[in-house]
């Protein structure tokens, strides 16, 4: 599977996600080639290589004519809709348009028919959103992951008047995402490069594990003012399985009136979704009343999921969730020959030396095929270690 990440150290645009894609190796003349396909007249695309704290990054321009017809999200589908492009390509645009005319219409409390889009900034837009999504197509992006976003504060001026920082627009379409706050007084994240996000990104958190086959960055338009880079970085690479990862999500939740003789099926429901581990401790809560700390460990890419399930399964309502680093040693299965039949085993290295160690499920097939107590089993793989 063929993975993206954003490295969002300093926010995001549509401008600056296609320019990290022609940095990478997107072709511009492909994606002109798409932009033609566009009933679209009266702008100019530009790029080149820019320069900035010692990093080089592509910077794009679109200029737009003045005269431009004012543009409804209804116009803007349409014109998706009956355009010439790749339906891969298509369905994206439509997906990211969507996206952000559903939050402008939350914002300005109209219906979405009623959204419009300013006359310059709507080909603007439409332009960014369809050249990333030529970016998603050449490079056969499967999955795309992003690092959380950071918020600037301070006002923005538009066809609206003057706005706070992050943009309505913007906040609206970062719900359930992962943000934090900078002392910045600038807009870092625009609501092309948060819709873009909203609607194609699978995942939030640190970079998951990739064969990195290619990198590029996307300069913006503004020059920071605390002297930090204003790009992009993006990378693409193919999905490596690693063996264990040394940073979890622990995820926690008490519950106090649910039927815990369901706890087995829910047990094979999050190991089915990639849970690491699963653990349900007896508590005393409030007003004395028993309950249940249930615990789940997940690796970051695999949390959220354990989370809806947990919500689903359980009468908890809300759940605690942290990051915690791990210290795990080298394992490995292997077949052990032992008097009752071949079985596998795990071996661990210890910083004392190898050990052997049974499964469960191991042992208790040889004892039934067997007909022997399991404990013997267990004492025979666990002899291993004393030769």
């Amino acid at each position: 599977m063929t993975i993206a990440y954003l490295d969002c150290f300093s926010g995001i645009s549509g401008d600056m996600l296609l320019g990290s894609f022609l940095d990478a190796g997107l072709d511009i003349a492909l994606v002109e080639k798409n932009f033609k396909l566009l009933a679209l007249a009266g702008f100019e695309v530009s790029h080149g290589k820019i320069v900035t704290h010692g990093l080089s990054a592509t910077k794009v321009e679109i200029s737009v004519q003045e005269g431009q017809p004012q543009r409804s999200y209804k116009d803007i589908k349409q014109l998706l809709l009956v355009s010439h492009l790749a339906e891969d390509i298509k369905e994206n645009a439509l997906a990211v348009f969507t996206a952000l005319a559903e939050a402008e219409a939350t914002v300005h409390g109209v219906s979405l028919d009623k959204v419009h889009f300013h006359e310059v900034g709507a080909v603007d837009s439409i332009l960014d959103i369809v050249g990333a999504c030529v970016g998603f197509s050449f490079f056969g992006i499967d999955s795309l992951v992003s690092s959380p976003l950071p918020m600037g504060h301070g006002w923005v001026d538009c066809e609206h008047g003057r706005l706070p920082l992050p943009a309505p627009a913007v906040v609206e379409l970062c719900k359930e995402m992962q943000i934090y706050g900078v002392d910045q007084e600038q807009e870092l994240v625009t609501p092309t490069g948060a819709a873009i996000i909203k609607a194609l990104a699978d995942n939030f958190g640190p970079m998951p594990s990739l064969t990195l086959s290619h990198t590029g960055y996307g300069a913006g338009n503004h020059v920071r003012t605390d002297n930090s880079p204003n790009m992009l970085r993006l990378f693409i690479g193919q999905e490596t399985e690693i063996i264990e990862a040394q940073e979890v999500e622990v995820i926690d939740c008490h519950l106090d009136d649910w039927a815990p003789e369901t706890y087995p099926y829910l047990c094979d429901r999050l190991f089915a979704a990639q849970a690491l581990d699963v653990s349900l401790i007896p508590i005393q809560m409030k007003k004395g009343r028993p309950g249940f700390l249930l615990r789940v460990l997940a690796e970051n890419n695999h949390a959220q999921q354990c989370k809806r399930l947990i919500l689903d399964e359980t009468t908890a309502i809300g759940l605690r969730f942290r990051k915690e680093r791990r210290w795990t040693l080298p394992r490995r299965a292997i077949t052990l020959k032992t008097r009752f039949g071949n079985m596998v085993a795990k071996e661990v290295d210890t910083p004392s030396g190898t050990r052997i160690y049974p499964e469960y499920e191991e042992c208790r097939r040889l004892a039934e095929e067997q007909g022997v107590p399991i404990q013997q089993i267990y004492h025979e793989v666990l002899g291993h270690n004393a030769t």
